[in-house]
Formats: structure tokens, C-alpha cells, sequence
């Protein structure tokens, strides 16, 4: 709503512009009256909007016309005041006031116009026969008063008006030509409708009306006033009330029956409670409140924010299958002005047999906009009304900034449940293979993806230590010479060579030697399509080699060419690296199954509770080191004793 108002009266000489003013601010008529009021401000505090308002007198006799164009310019909204004893005031307001009005105004941007009958108590009978076909030819002209500086009659109603015109101002909803809702009223009313309808069944029950109207008006309908819309409704249509609930054509009536009636600010404060400006936009700041983010620090949604995805999921999840259809997609983001998924996304998250997003898919990509790009995460959960639903001041409440990694490092723990790792590596080494698999995708199904629904991004959840965490994989671009800050950012890189290409671990040993051996971001090398024969790479050292020598893991296989279950280990090791960094775990044995390798923080306490199972694996699954685990196992059934 604007933040203050300006009201500019002009008219013939002699019509009372000047009385009326002085009349509203000393509540008595003058007895002496100047050529022109100074300005005047009325205070917020006494208006009934509480917005401060600026009343401005013209002159002819005073002022210029460069100085009423000016004026004109300027105002919000513009008396015509003519005087109902005099014919040729009222024949000015049409051959002269209103088109000079016009013409000094943009066409898109017309000023509302209030027609003001002044000095009433001279005559008995009323100007309205005369002025109701002015207004009707004059879609500007928001209403009439008729009024008298002299006995004070609707001095107050008048400039009450004039401030209506401005703040809840009919033009943007109403077309009085068609009787209805213009197109982008019922576009805003229509999102409205939606996000009020909390289980998505096209009716606003009784409990849906009383939290509609508890947002809105800071109260709840009593039951008997409940029965009584409805019962408005009934009578003048008949799908407007359907299991005793209000639809949509119901809801759009009752507000068209609003504005009919001239109570038009009902409908303003609705549409402004959900977040719409005088053009029926979204507003920046409903869209995109502000939040400052530290550097080194990332964004994540926080529990309520999760709650809220999870209620969204389920009232358009109508087949209950735990998948949204596109159908049930498109249907979810009707309140938005645009699809914001691409085809991109069912790549990107995990997705069940028939394509469609999963709700863990689905969890996962609002995780991903939220730590890629919180702006757009914000401006979507705006589209949904979180702020509205859940009653926060904006959307910024769903949002948790991480603190700084430095402090982490120096904590040896962290607190953040989403962890990002680069995929680096030679063209054709594996790389999409490698993202798509962490999505449960073969590699038969990954050659039924089209090229231009490919995604550089991929999200899911693991496990570690009981705890689920996100752990975005993220393919960088193999050009070497041009890595970014952005492309060497995360908590786990991971380098991918083709062991099948004698060529494509020197890309892998090249980035490693001049971006991360100086670094304390853990990385791994990825032997992907180990499926294949490995031929001997064209590098003095070979990967084995390497890695020994820079003290990394040895180089972990990896294939999604397969019918069994894609193995997932290797991602629960890259998630539980990037969680605890400081620990520079270093494998041994590279079973990828022995205690060592997956229990390096087995002293805290969130890990006791998982001792039990880890031993088991100890025993079934054979460490080739019976060495190491032997004692190991000893002492890890001591501390299980203890606890």
C-alpha cells in the first residue's frame, strides 16, 4: 500500500474548493476565505488507513497553468468540484476538466477522479440525474459526493473517498462495462483461492474460511456468519457452494459482490495480505525479503521449511503413490507465473520407474535451489504463501545459514546437513555415469536420456553414522586452464579417469597437482567403468602410485554398466569425507567394507548406537587384513561392554 496519499482539488472559481479544505481542518465554516489553501498534512494517525495525507488547493487566479499541470502530475487522486446551483460548473467538469486531466496524464496511468457537489444546503433537490451518466461515460470517475462547506455535510466522507480511491483503488479489479473481475484480479484472487485450499480438494471448508479470514482480518467468522456468506452465495448461483464449501466461482463472487457493493478495500486487503501491489504484481520485498549471507557460509532449509515441501507434497500427491505425475507437477505450480522445473530436474533428483519425481526427489531439489540459489528458493516458497501459511514474517524464517567452514574445521564438526563435491575429470571418463548412478540409474537407463535433459547436478540423501544428509554431486566442466572459484568450492572433490582410456588419469593427476594438493578439501579418484579391461595410463606414476605418493585413498572402482543394484558405498564414504574433513581418513586395505574404512569416528557418541552392526560386518564380510580388524574387533566389543 502506498505510504502516503495526495489530493489536489480543482474546479471553476468560486465552487468552494478553498472552503472545503478549511472547512475539514477547523471543523466550522470560515468566515473569511482566502484565494487558495496552503498545502495541508493530515498526520497517519488521524486518517482511518493511517496513511499520512496531503490535500492541495488550486487557484486560478493564484497559480499558472504550468503550475496545475504540475500539480496534476503529481496528485494520486483529483477532486472536480463544481457547485450544484451553478449548471456551467457542472458542464466544465465534461468540456473542460476532465480531458485536460486526461490529457496531462499517461493513458496506462490515469489518476482516479472523485466528482464533488459542493454547497448542497443552498438547493433541495440533488445533482446525482445529472452527474450518474457523466460517471457512466467515464471509467476514471470513481464515485460522487455531495456535500457542503458551510453545515459541514460529508466534508469527512468526501476526502475519506478520495483516500479510498487511492489506496484501494477499483480500476485494477472491476470492470464496470462487463460487471465482473477483470483478468489479472482473478488471476491474483485465483493463486489465492489455491494456497488458502490447504488439502487441494477445489473447496475452502469451514476450517479453510475461518484460517482465510484469521490471515486476512486478524479474526474467525462465527459459525452463524459462516452459514450466512454461503447462504449469499446459494441464492445467486449454484456452483458456488459444493459439500458445503466454498469453490472457486463462490469465492470469485462474493469478492465481485464486494466491489458492487463499494466495499472494493475487502478485496485490496486480501490481495495485499498475500502479497500484491497496486498492479496486482508480487511485490520485491514479499518475493525476495532480505538475507544476508556471510562468506564461506551456505543456506539450507530449515525443519518448518521441510514441513511445509512435505504438506505441499501431499495435497497434490492425489494418487498417493509417494510420486508426483507431470500432471500432479503442473498442478502443484498453478500458483506460479511460470514452470519453474525443466526437464533437466527428473535427472537431477531421484525418480521412481515411470520418470517421475519421488518425494525424496522432490525434497532434494528444493535442497538444491536452496543452497545453489536461495533468492530463486525464496521467491518459489513466496509463490506457495509459506510466509502466509505458517504465519512468519517472510520466507527468510524457512531458510538456516550454515556458519562459516573455518569455524567447522576448527570444531572438527559441522552442523550443515548439505554437502556439495565436484566431479572433475576428462571428457568421456565417466562423470555423468557416475551422478546418474547416485540417482539409481544404470547405465541402460541412462542412454534413454535426451541430450538437452541432461544435468550437470545431481542430489540425493545418504547416511552416515544414522544420519541423513544431502550430498550434491556437481560435474565440472573438464577445461582445465579456466576452473573457477566456483568449480573448485565444495567439501569433497572427486576426480574421474576412464580406465579404458590410457589418456584420462592425467587430466585427474594435472587438477589434483595444481588446485587441491595444497588444500584441505579431501578428494578421491574414481576408476569408473571398471567393467572394462584397465589399460595402463600414459602417466609416469600410475593411479596407484599416485595416490600413494600424495596420500590419498587408492583409486576406487566404479561401473553403473551393471543389472544388480548399483553399489552406493562410495557416496556414503564422499558424504562422511566432507562431514569430517579433518580426520584425512586414509584406507588401508581399500575393501571399501572394512571397519577401518567405514568407522574413523568410532569414540563419539553418536556412533555407539551403531557399533553392533558395524562388528557384524567385520565377521561376514572378511577384511583381507585379519591383521587390523582382529584387534580391532577387540577393542571395539570392549567399548560396546562399557557402554
Amino acid at each position: 500500500m502506498r505510504k502516503d496519499v495526495r489530493i489536489l482539488l480543482v474546479g471553476e472559481p468560486k465552487v468552494g474548493k478553498t472552503s472545503l479544505i478549511m472547512s475539514l481542518v477547523s471543523e466550522e465554516f470560515p468566515d473569511e476565505v482566502p484565494l487558495r489553501a496552503e498545502e495541508i498534512t493530515i498526520p497517519a494517525d488521524v486518517t482511518p488507513e493511517r496513511v499520512p495525507t496531503h490535500i492541495v488547493d488550486y487557484s486560478e487566479a493564484e497559480q499558472s497553468d504550468e503550475q496545475l499541470y504540475q500539480e496534476i502530475s503529481k496528485a494520486n487522486v483529483i477532486c472536480i468540484v463544481y457547485s450544484v446551483n451553478n449548471k456551467k460548473s457542472i458542464e466544465k467538469v465534461t468540456s473542460h476538466w476532465i480531458p485536460l486531466i486526461n490529457d496531462r496524464t499517461d493513458k496506462d496511468s490515469r489518476v482516479p477522479l472523485i466528482l464533488v457537489g459542493n454547497k448542497s444546503d443552498l438547493v433541495e433537490h440533488s445533482s446525482m440525474e445529472t452527474i450518474l451518466p457523466i460517471m457512466n461515460q467515464y471509467q476514471d470517475i470513481e464515485t460522487c459526493v455531495e456535500c457542503s462547506a458551510k453545515n459541514l455535510k460529508n466534508i469527512s466522507e468526501l476526502f475519506y473517498y478520495a483516500q479510498k480511491a487511492v489506496l484501494h483503488p477499483t480500476g485494477p479489479l472491476y470492470c464496470p462495462e462487463e460487471k465482473e473481475l477483470k483478468p489479472s484480479c482473478i488471476k491474483a484472487l485465483t493463486r489465492i483461492f489455491k494456497v488458502s485450499d490447504l488439502d487441494n480438494d477445489g473447496i475452502l471448508n469451514d476450517n479453510e474460511l475461518n484460517f482465510f479470514q484469521k490471515t486476512c482480518f486478524n479474526t474467525p467468522l462465527a459459525p452463524q456468519a459462516l452459514e450466512d456468506v454461503k447462504n449469499v452465495v446459494r441464492r445467486n448461483m449454484t456452483d458456488g457452494v459444493k459439500d458445503n464449501g466454498l469453490t472457486l466461482k463462490g469465492f470469485l463472487f462474493l469478492h465481485t459482490l464486494f466491489i458492487q457493493r463499494g466495499r472494493h478495500e475487502t478485496t485490496w486487503t486480501v490481495l495485499r495480505r498475500f502479497g500484491y501491489d497496486d498492479d496486482l504484481e508480487l511485490t520485491q520485498e514479499y518475493l525476495f525479503p532480505l538475507l544476508k549471507i556471510p562468506p564461506d557460509c551456505t543456506t539450507e532449509l530449515n525443519h518448518n521449511a521441510y514441513l511445509f515441501l512435505q504438506s505441499v507434497f501431499d495435497k497434490h500427491d492425489k494418487d498417493r503413490d509417494c510420486a508426483l505425475s507431470p500432471e500432479e507437477v503442473k498442478d502443484l505450480f498453478k500458483v506460479f507465473p511460470y514452470m519453474p522445473w525443466g526437464p533437466d530436474v527428473n535427472n537431477t533428483v531421484c525418480t521412481n520407474d515411470q520418470g517421475w519425481i519421488t518425494y525424496q526427489g522432490y525434497l532434494s531439489q528444493w535442497t538444491l535451489t536452496t543452497y545453489l540459489d536461495v533468492q530463486r528458493s525464496l521467491e518459489y516458497l513466496g509463490y506457495l504463501g509459506y510466509s502466509i501459511i505458517y504465519e512468519q514474517e517472510s520466507q527468510a524464517a524457512a531458510i538456516t545459514v550454515t556458519r562459516n567452514k573455518r569455524i567447522d574445521l576448527q570444531k572438527k564438526q559441522t552442523q550443515r546437513s548439505v554437502f556439495r563435491c565436484n566431479v572433475l575429470g576428462a571428457r568421456d571418463s565417466g562423470k555423468t555415469g557416475f551422478l546418474q548412478a547416485f540417482l539409481g540409474k544404470d547405465l541402460q537407463r541412462q542412454r534413454r536420456i535426451r541430450e538437452d535433459h541432461k544435468s550437470l547436478y545431481a542430489i540425493s540423501t545418504t547416511y552416515v553414522y544414522g544420519q541423513e544428509k544431502y550430498l550434491l554431486l556437481h560435474e565440472v566442466m573438464p577445461d582445465f586452464d579456466f576452473l573457477s572459484e566456483a568449480d573448485l568450492a565444495c567439501d569433497v572433490v572427486c576426480l574421474v579417469y576412464d580406465i579404458n582410456n590410457p589418456r584420462s588419469f592425467e587430466y585427474c593427476a594435472k587438477v589434483y597437482k595444481q588446485y587441491f594438493i595444497d588444500s584441505k578439501t579431501p578428494c578421491v579418484v574414481i576408476a569408473a567403468k571398471s567393467d572394462l579391461h584397465e589399460i595402463r595410463q600414459h602417466y609416469s606414476l600410475s593411479p596407484q602410485e599416485f595416490c600413494r605418493k600424495h596420500k590419498l585413498h587408492p583409486p576406487q572402482p566404479f561401473t553403473c554398466n551393471t543389472t544388480e543394484a548399483l553399489n552406493k558405498d562410495i557416496y556414503t564414504r564422499l558424504t562422511t569425507m566432507a562431514m569430517y574433513p579433518h580426520a584425512r581418513l586414509r584406507c588401508m586395505c581399500a575393501c571399501n567394507r572394512c571397519t577401518y574404512c567405514l568407522c574413523q569416528n568410532l569414540l563419539k557418541s553418536e556412533l555407539l548406537r551403531n557399533i553392533k552392526a558395524q562388528l557384524r560386518r567385520v565377521v561376514f564380510n572378511r577384511c583381507s587384513y585379519p591383521c587390523f580388524w582382529l584387534p580391532l574387533f577387540l577393542f571395539l566389543l570392549h567399548v560396546f561392554t562399557l557402554c
